[in-house]
């Protein structure tokens, strides 16, 4: 660890939590309240796309002697596969990475609307009743609309909408934009942060990217993989476990909590404190939150 970056935090860390900035159900306040309250000490909020959580969570950390490390999840589209990949400490005033994310936040809003128009044809729902589901700083997706055709009494709960309505089989489905995760990495990199993909290996070996285009991640920069999360197989885990140690990754674990929006809940995965430390020390944009 540089003598830039002295051990200043207390684990356990959860690197991956979403406030209702982007898709989870609670203010970034109650998200560190509730970390806290799972004995969490250090955290990152991660929402998708958009950094505005971090100064209401920065002040919560603050209060409760916790460290919080800024952060985002990044949305980016290899094929046809969805990859999220995971930014910590870069500069939020980077011009470009602010462009792309505006870019990607402003067609999640036209493709949720389609998505809502679509559905409307069919079930008792409307627009409004989505942006009742939101926050004025939210990235509409399509868990507000899940959570709308809660509200409505079309579906049970979030997972019933996702297996049922809003899976791409029954004919709602709509494309969005996102970059290559080689322009995501490269992006979150050039901003003075590091990038980690998110839970990458969450199903079979198929959906997986492939491992030559790894080994082009990490080539461009990718600092390493967020492997204990509760839907990564454990196949794809030992996989990039070999890859991981072999090219000196940095590895994470996370809940990536949702508030009501998942079962999953803070610190049901943690990253090491020298997992922290590594991340804490490469990265140039911005630093911790500390006590």
């Amino acid at each position: 660890m540089s003598p830039e970056h002295p051990r200043r935090f207390v684990g356990p860390a959860d690197l991956h939590l979403h406030s209702n900035h982007s898709d989870g159900t609670e203010a970034p306040a109650e998200v560190v309240r509730q970390a806290h309250a799972h004995g969490l000490r250090t955290i990152a909020l991660t929402d998708h796309d958009r950094t505005t959580g971090w100064g209401e969570a920065a002040e919560a950390t603050a209060a409760l002697g916790m460290t919080f490390l800024p952060g985002m999840e990044l949305s980016a589209k290899h094929d046809w596969r969805s990859v999220h990949v995971l930014g910590y400490l870069f500069d939020p005033d980077d011009a470009a990475l602010r462009a792309e994310t505006d870019r990607i936040r402003g067609d999640r809003i036209g493709r949720a609307e389609r998505i809502v128009r679509s559905i409307g044809r069919d079930y008792d729902l409307h627009w409004d009743d989505v942006l009742a589901q939101t926050t004025p700083d939210a990235t509409v997706g399509r868990p507000h609309i899940a959570d709308a055709l809660v509200a409505r009494g079309i579906v049970r709960d979030r997972t019933e909408a996702f297996d049922g309505i809003l899976h791409p089989r029954e004919g709602y489905y709509e494309p969005h934009y996102a970059p290559d995760p080689l322009t995501a990495v490269r992006l979150i990199t050039d901003a003075g942060g590091v990038a980690i993909i998110a839970h990458p290996v969450t199903s079979g070996r198929d959906r997986m990217m492939p491992m030559s285009f790894l080994e082009q991640l990490i080539d461009a920069g990718l600092g390493g993989f967020e492997i204990d999360h509760r839907e990564n197989t454990a196949a794809g885990k030992a996989l990039l476990r070999e890859l991981a140690a072999r090219r000196d990754l940095i590895v994470t674990g996370s809940s990536d909590y949702h508030g009501s929006g998942k079962p999953n809940r803070p610190g049901e995965n943690t990253t090491s404190d020298e997992m922290v430390e590594r991340l804490i020390a490469s990265a140039s944009g911005t630093t911790p939150r500390y006590p």
